[in-house]
C-alpha cells in the first residue's frame, strides 16, 4: 500500500505536477460561478511557479539535506564492503536499447569505480530492482552490473540485489543478502540529498553504514542566495527537494526511521 501511495499521491504532490494540477483547476473554476476564485488561484499558481523555477527555493530545501553528512573520511582505513543504491540507470530504456542507459545521478555509478580501484578487497553490492508502479522484467541491478563490469570491475566482486522497489526495501533486502558481521564497515553510496533518509532507514533496519555522499546539486551556502535563469533547473531542484522531504516525513510517520532528519552518528 505504501509503495502504491508513494507512486500516486506522492507523485501528485510534487511541485511540477501540483502546479499543473492547480493551473488546470483554476481554468475549470473560471468556467463556473467560482470564476473569481479561479482567477485568484491562477495568479497564485503563477507566483508559485516563478518562485519554484527561478528563486533559490529549491536550493534552500536541498542545502540542509546535502550538508547533513560530511564527505567520507578515508583515514579510518579500508571498508569491508560498498553498497551502491540504485536510481541512476533506467532499466526499461536499457532493455529497449540493449545497453545501460544512465538518466540521472551518474555519480552513483562513478563512485564505486574509484572505490573498487582504491579498495580491491572490498565487496561491492548494487541494490535496485524496478521502482515502476507497473513493473516490467527489466531490473536496474542487471543493467548496472553490465555498466560496472564494462568499466573494469570483475564480475565475481559484484553482488546484486534486484528485487527492491524503494529505499526501505534496499535496506531490508541488502541486509538479508550480505548478512553483515559485527565490526564490519560498509560504505553507503547515494546522492547527498538522499543520504539522510537512506542512513536513517539502514539504521532502523539494523545495518550500520558509513555515508559516502555523491551527486551534489548545490555548491554551498552561496547558492542559497543565487537565482537561476533556467526555469528547468530551478523546477528540477525544487522537485527533487520536495520529493525527499515528503519521503522523510512519510518514513518517519511510518516508523521506518528514528529521526525526521537523520544525521551523523554520535561517538
Amino acid at each position: 500500500m505504501f509503495f502504491v501511495l508513494s507512486k500516486t499521491l506522492g507523485a501528485a504532490l510534487l511541485p511540477i505536477n501540483l502546479l499543473v494540477e492547480l493551473g488546470v483547476l483554476s481554468l475549470v473554476l473560471m468556467l463556473t460561478r467560482f470564476a473569481a476564485f479561479g482567477r485568484k488561484l491562477a495568479a497564485a499558481t503563477l507566483v508559485l511557479w516563478v518562485l519554484a523555477a527561478f528563486s533559490p527555493l529549491g536550493n534552500w530545501l536541498l542545502y540542509p539535506l546535502e550538508s547533513r553528512f560530511p564527505p567520507w573520511d578515508p583515514s579510518r582505513g579500508a571498508p569491508d564492503g560498498i553498497i551502491v543504491l540504485g536510481g541512476s540507470v533506467d532499466p526499461d530504456l536499457s532493455a529497449a536499447h540493449h545497453t545501460p542507459v544512465v538518466r540521472q545521478a551518474a555519480d552513483r555509478m562513478l563512485a564505486p569505480l574509484e572505490l573498487a580501484r582504491r579498495y580491491p578487497n572490498a565487496k561491492i553490492v548494487f541494490t535496485g530492482g524496478s521502482g515502476d508502479l507497473i513493473s516490467s522484467d527489466a531490473k536496474e541491478a542487471d543493467w548496472s552490473a553490465v555498466l560496472l563490469e564494462n568499466a573494469g570491475i570483475a564480475k565475481e566482486r559484484l553482488t546484486l540485489e534486484r528485487n527492491s522497489r524503494n529505499t526501505y526495501e534496499n535496506a531490508l533486502f541488502t541486509k538479508q543478502l550480505v548478512a553483515p558481521k559485527p565490526g564490519e564497515r560498509w560504505l553507503l553510496v547515494t546522492s547527498a540529498y538522499h543520504m539522510p533518509r537512506s542512513v536513517g532507514i539502514f539504521r532502523k533496519a539494523g545495518f550500520d553504514v558509513e555515508p559516502y555522499p555523491v551527486d551534489w546539486r548545490t555548491g554551498g551556502r552561496g547558492d542559497l542566495f543565487t537565482f537561476t535563469n533556467s526555469g528547468a533547473d530551478g523546477l528540477g531542484h525544487t522537485d527533487v527537494a520536495v520529493r525527499e522531504w515528503i519521503g522523510l516525513v512519510a518514513y518517519r510517520l511510518m516508523g521506518r526511521t528514528s529521526d525526521l532528519l537523520p544525521g551523523p552518528a554520535k561517538d
